[in-house]
């Protein structure tokens, strides 16, 4: 990736705030996932708003790919070449370095970085694909504590994942929607669906069986009331 075509490629994009302030409640992650078809992910964040932007590592490929300009690129760095980084630096992003040996993922380092920026909102893109058990972390981080309280959305394509804990929500998504609940780090008790095509009524749901799996949206809004645990939705547009 030549430096030229990064910068070019960023162009017509603001520049990033100076000294790593982040000044949006909304953050876009980038992590180092495979992605073939962009297109739908250019929608989503065409109606996405201003956001930040912050690429764990090799994200900041994907970013380049999407026409996005980081605010900050957050990792070991060993993702990218040194002609990439110091493309990078002529864009004006910033680079901050971590060890290799270290007990986070730059993922989960970038999403720190974004709470911590006072993000209320975040979508994550580039968290599946590759390695499996990289894959499983991924998703599995956003059922982090440290989260809670901030909606953090794992967008895959027109899909989009996220942690529903007590007492519940209100679910993404139109009628004949696809809607699957995963209960996750143990049972989830107590769960009772509204205007799903499977009603749950006051039930558990435990880690292994899928019964959660592939339920369909009646009406919309739906919605889910749930006791204890913790549930990861996983919307699809249309049935899957």
């Amino acid at each position: 990736m030549p430096a030229e075509g990064w910068l070019n490629v960023q162009a017509n994009q603001p520049p990033p705030a100076q000294g790593g302030g982040f000044m949006s409640q909304k953050s876009i992650v980038l992590a180092n996932g495979p992605l073939d078809d962009l297109a739908p992910l250019r929608e989503r964040l065409a109606a996405w708003g201003e956001a930040e932007v912050i690429a764990a590592d090799g994200g900041a490929r994907l970013a380049a790919r999407l026409g996005l300009r980081p605010q900050i690129v957050i990792g070991d760095l060993d993702s990218l070449d040194p002609q990439e980084r110091q493309a990078l630096v002529e864009a004006g992003v910033r680079l901050q370095a971590s060890p290799a040996d270290k007990d986070e993922t730059d993922l989960e380092l970038a999403l720190r970085l974004a709470v911590a920026g006072g993000a209320e909102q975040i979508a994550v893109l580039g968290a599946l694909g590759g390695r499996l058990d990289m894959t499983l972390a991924n998703v599995l981080l956003l059922a982090d504590d440290r989260l809670a309280g901030v909606e953090v959305q794992l967008w895959h394509g027109e899909q989009t994942a996220w942690i529903i804990r007590p007492p519940g929500g209100e679910l993404l998504g139109q009628a004949g929607d696809t809607l699957s609940l995963i209960p996750l780090g143990g049972p989830a008790a107590g769960i009772t669906t509204h205007n799903l095509a499977y009603p749950l009524l006051d039930e558990t749901l435990s880690v292994g069986p899928a019964r959660g799996l592939s339920n369909v949206i009646r009406a919309a809004p739906a919605s889910v009331r749930l006791a204890a645990g913790r549930l990861l939705a996983v919307h699809t547009p249309g049935r899957a």
